[in-house]
């Protein structure tokens, strides 16, 4: 039931100020560039009062805590992972391996909890990056 109602409500900060109109004008171009690229992370400096406004709305994000993931729930968790995924699909060159690869390292992501975002991304997305 939690699930479920983490599906609905998902970002639904976006829709709101800041994040609507600042998000509106950047995703296109956020779409265009190659996640964790120079052109991604330069497109990310210039969304950040709305991404620090989403941090701080939404549980799912790690910045939302004071200690990242070790913080989070494994709701969150699951909710994070769902949100990468999201993210390959809108993104050039999206691969949902390469993203949990990236942000293992981002977040300081223990090898335990990597192999097993592994696991999962291997039985929900059967080779679909």
């Amino acid at each position: 039931e939690d699930l479920d109602k983490r599906a609905r409500n998902h970002d639904q900060s976006k829709l709101e100020e800041p994040e609507a109109s600042i998000f509106g004008k950047y995703t296109p171009e956020l779409a265009k560039a190659e996640y964790g690229s120079d052109e991604y992370e330069e497109c990310l400096e210039r969304v950040k009062p709305a991404i620090e406004h989403h941090y701080a709305n939404n549980r799912h994000h790690p910045e939302h805590w004071p200690n990242g993931i070790d913080d989070m729930t494994l709701l969150d968790l699951i909710e994070m992972l769902c949100d990468w995924k999201a993210a390959t699909q809108r993104n050039k060159n999206g691969n949902i391996r390469k993203s949990v690869e990236h942000n293992a390292k981002r977040f300081d992501m223990s090898d335990q909890l990597k192999q097993i975002f592994e696991n999962t991304v291997r039985e929900m997305f059967n080779g679909d990056d």
